[in-house]
């Protein structure tokens, strides 16, 4: 027999969340298949089968907060070949319920879909099949799940069992019932209630779901942020002309060469490793009643994912070019984006960068990463009349904030690094000799 625990998480962290059984009772398992998905407030977490066997029982459930060490289930590695068809047949003798749920485990399983989405369905006893994801890459979501809820799909099965509804084709009114509803919604209001009627009572109104550890970490961080530094936002705008011009003229070259989508984060996260380098005290920290200052940039990326925010870093990005860079963050994005981003990728970062521009801000005050000090928020360019040479143009333009802690750094210091980058990004060929 053998125990099924928690394995360490990492440094500083000390309890997860049960995210998915991947293996349930009675299956077969070889050494090293993954038994089940624990989510921590920074990664998520695979926990292998140590030995060949047959998972006898699940000891804690999906949802349940762990720590490490505690007991997650219990294998059997003695079982053989010839007894692991008798454990799998057990479950055909408990009542006819359980055979309908193998599937729908199976099809969940084969579905992209985030864990509080397959938790709540698989307590709503909605398919996943039957919802389409609005997730990155059509990845089923909670919303997704919600929203399925309160649709009116449901009274689509009532429809048919009222069998008098046939019997209306041979009078004449039918044919205008069709058309009404295109003149006047009154007339169309007449079958609706009988249809209405049973959702509401079948729907829920209101969904209560545990905190994972991931979303309270976040949340503690951001309190903190608030709590323990002197928070406070300056704000600038950069005429992106140039930088456009630029990337037209190079993302063509730089995809065939390279193989790479040139964005404008390569560029802004230059154009901030320069600024850093410049005013060294927006790359520190501050640490009791002293104060670190970093002699090399660990630039993190804030990057959305279906699990949360996280913010992976770059180590060492000083010592990267634009392209190197850009190849950097898309391979961290990437990792991000599959669960697969590690503890290390995670800790250690001296300064952020966060885009809210992707999904249309036009201004916003992003809160530090604390510890950090600072952190560079981005935002949708927009066309915009601006005045040049005493003439308004239309010209494309960005605003960009950043937040900062006042303990370390002054206002002097948090302006003048915000008008370097704009500076950099309205003349980028000015970073290559930066």
């Amino acid at each position: 027999m053998v125990s099924i625990k928690v394995p360490p998480l990492g440094e500083s962290i000390s309890e997860a969340t049960v995210s998915r059984w991947l293996k349930q009772a009675g299956d077969v398992v070889a050494a090293g298949d993954t038994l089940v998905e624990l989510e921590t407030d920074k990664i998520t977490v695979e926990v292998p089968a140590l030995k060949a066997g047959t998972l006898l029982r699940h000891l804690k459930s999906e949802g349940d907060v762990v720590a490490v060490g505690d007991p997650l289930g219990e294998l059997d590695d003695s079982a053989t070949g010839a007894t692991a068809p008798a454990i799998a047949a057990v479950p055909p003798a408990a009542p006819p319920a359980a055979p309908p749920a193998a599937p729908t485990a199976a099809l969940s399983a084969d579905i992209r879909s985030a864990p509080s989405a397959r938790k709540l369905a698989e307590v709503a006893g909605i398919d996943l099949a039957a919802i389409q994801g609005t997730g990155r890459g059509g990845v089923v979501s909670k919303p997704d799940v919600v929203a399925a809820m309160g649709a009116p799909a449901p009274a689509a099965p009532t429809a048919p069992a009222a069998p008098p509804a046939p019997a209306a084709p041979p009078a004449a009114p039918q044919p205008p019932v069709a058309s009404v509803p295109r003149g006047a919604a009154t007339a169309a209001t007449a079958p609706t209630p009988f249809a209405l009627a049973e959702p509401p009572a079948q729907a829920q109104r209101e969904v209560r779901e545990k905190m994972t550890t991931r979303r309270k970490r976040i949340a503690e961080n951001l309190l903190n942020a608030q709590h323990q530094t002197a928070h406070l936002t300056t704000f600038n705008e950069i005429d992106m002309s140039a930088m456009v011009a630029l990337r037209d003229r190079m993302k063509e070259r730089v995809e065939k060469t390279h193989g790479l989508k040139l964005s404008y984060m390569p560029f802004f996260a230059k154009a901030a490793i320069v600024a850093l380098e410049q005013f060294r005290t927006v790359n520190g920290r501050v640490d009791g009643d002293t104060i670190v200052y970093h002699n090399y940039v660990n630039l993190g990326i804030a990057v959305a994912s279906d699990a949360g925010l996280v913010v992976p870093n770059l180590k060492d990005a000083q010592r990267m070019g634009v392209l190197g860079l850009a190849r950097a963050i898309a391979a961290l994005a990437a990792r991000a984006r599959d669960g697969k981003l590690t503890i290390d990728d995670l800790t250690a970062g001296t300064f952020t960068i966060t885009n809210g521009g992707v999904f249309g801000s036009l201004l916003s005050t992003p809160i530090i990463n604390y510890p950090q000090v600072g952190i560079l928020g981005l935002h949708k360019m927009q066309d915009r009349p601006v005045a040049v040479n005493g003439q308004v143009m239309i010209r494309p333009m960005m605003y960009i904030a950043l937040s900062y802690d006042h303990r370390l750094i002054d206002g002097q210091q948090a302006v003048l690094f915000l008008v370097k980058i704009k500076e950099l990004m309205e003349d980028p060929e000015s970073m290559l000799i930066s």
